[in-house]
């Protein structure tokens, strides 16, 4: 079942997200999974090869030694695993906008709950709390979770404050809301109070736009101001003239 939920930010400017459903969301984890299998096979691969052209040691080996040797070896292997397994998702959501390779396959990106680009802080937390979900009955809880909540959260969104939505159905507007009291906005010679808080927050999220809805966007607000500006300006494209503005 698809689901929708509006944000309306201080600025005028409202987001309808459609969220990802379970059904893509999973889709998406396998092709991650896949991708952390072949990378984990490998190394492995790559260590056994190493080691088969190593040298081979003649001599009885300390008891001590072995044992130490043995558990820089185990936790070699933990933290490789972690790191393939977990951190993957971390690095991929902080430094991709929201998505991993599987995500970016399914159109579908992480965003928080306000519309904002998710930071590391947000990913460090969601991808820490799916140990657990993984651990516990394979995402069981994950799915339960997600069918029962409104905004489709697992237990990780809820704890980051996050949502996964659908990158290609991103629908933009300008909201009929006033802009907060505080910044307050001076009028300039050719904007107003309002629309200077319009424009400095398009600019400060655009990146993190689907490109077409970024246009979209850009063209609406520099529509509003066009006709006020000297020539010179107007021959500008539309993010252009923003940026100047």
């Amino acid at each position: 079942m698809d689901r929708n939920v509006d944000v309306r930010t201080p600025e005028s400017i409202a987001f309808n997200y459609e969220l990802a459903g379970l059904g893509s969301r999973f889709l998406a984890l396998a092709i991650d999974q896949l991708i952390q299998v072949l990378v984990v096979l490998a190394i492995f691969w790559g260590a056994v090869s190493a080691a088969l052209h190593l040298p081979t040691v003649h001599g009885t080996v300390g008891t001590q030694s072995e044992k130490l040797g043995a558990a820089i070896v185990i936790a070699a292997i933990v933290i490789v695993l972690f790191t393939i397994f977990f951190g993957y998702f971390i690095i991929f959501e902080t430094l991709w906008n929201g998505k991993t390779p599987g995500k970016w396959a399914l159109s579908i990106r992480v965003v928080r709950d306000g519309g904002y680009p998710v930071d590391f802080g947000a990913a460090v937390i969601r991808n820490l709390i799916r140990v657990g979900e993984l651990a516990l009955g394979y995402y069981a809880l994950s799915a339960l979770s997600m069918v029962l909540s409104p905004e489709n959260k697992r237990l990780g969104d809820y704890a980051a404050g996050t949502i996964v939505v659908r990158e290609s159905k991103i629908a933009l507007g300008l909201a009929d809301l006033p802009v907060r009291a505080e910044p307050v906005y001076a009028p300039t010679l050719y904007l107003s109070g309002e629309e200077r808080a319009l424009v400095k927050r398009f600019i400060e999220r655009r990146d993190a736009l689907a490109p077409e809805k970024r246009s979209a966007l850009a063209e609406k607000l520099a529509a509003r101001v066009r006709d006020r500006v000297p020539p010179e300006l107007r021959s500008l494209d539309n993010e252009a003239l923003l940026e100047r503005l």
